[in-house]
């Protein structure tokens, strides 16, 4: 998915942002939220 479509008309984006980094999205690998600037990651 391209960063592109990540939003939508009003702006808002079902993604979650990094917490450590902020400005980065955490990808989604079905069982883990990660962040790849810093390595931050979420299991589910």
């Amino acid at each position: 998915m391209a960063h592109y479509e990540l939003y939508g008309d009003d702006g808002s984006t079902d993604r979650e942002k990094c917490p450590r980094c902020g400005d980065v999205f955490l990808a989604d690998h079905g069982d883990r939220q990660h962040c790849g600037k810093c390595g931050y990651t979420e299991w589910e």
